[in-house]
């Protein structure tokens, strides 16, 4: 298993109500030339969470960062805007919770590391709360 330091939130950038999944983002990375799926995890417009990559295998989400992280995306947040229904709210904030339990990391939006509005909130923020519960500094 790999040291992770950091869960990188992300969106998939689609409209607001498309219902694109997992594979659709495999798709559009492979165009890419990429080998697979850059996130580790996709959660879906219904709440549903989809695997990507292994949490063993280095991604491919955030440029100087993917050796020790995991990617987490979900699917919205075209056009600059927080779509996440409150099905992929509550999905993500479980997944987060356990991820940051298992890991002992904190959770960083896209932005935090690049000059864009991903995701489209402020995942430092949006989950604190996480940290706070189980008492991680």
């Amino acid at each position: 298993m790999r040291w992770i330091n950091k869960i990188i939130v992300h969106c998939s950038d689609s409209p607001a109500g498309r219902n694109d999944k997992a594979a659709d983002i495999d798709r559009w990375h492979k165009e890419k030339g990429w080998k697979k799926i850059g996130y580790h995890y996709v959660v879906d417009l219904d709440g549903k969470i989809e695997k990507g990559r292994e949490d063993w295998e280095v991604g491919a989400h955030c440029k100087g960062q993917n050796l020790h992280s995991i990617g987490v995306c979900y699917i919205g947040g075209g056009g600059g805007k927080d779509t996440r229904t409150p099905a992929q709210k509550e999905s993500m904030y479980t997944l987060l919770f356990g991820l940051v339990g298992k890991y002992h990391c904190r959770v960083y939006g896209h932005r935090d590391f690049a000059k864009k509005e991903c995701p489209c909130f402020d995942a430092k923020k949006e989950y604190q709360e996480i940290y706070d519960s189980l008492k991680i500094k």
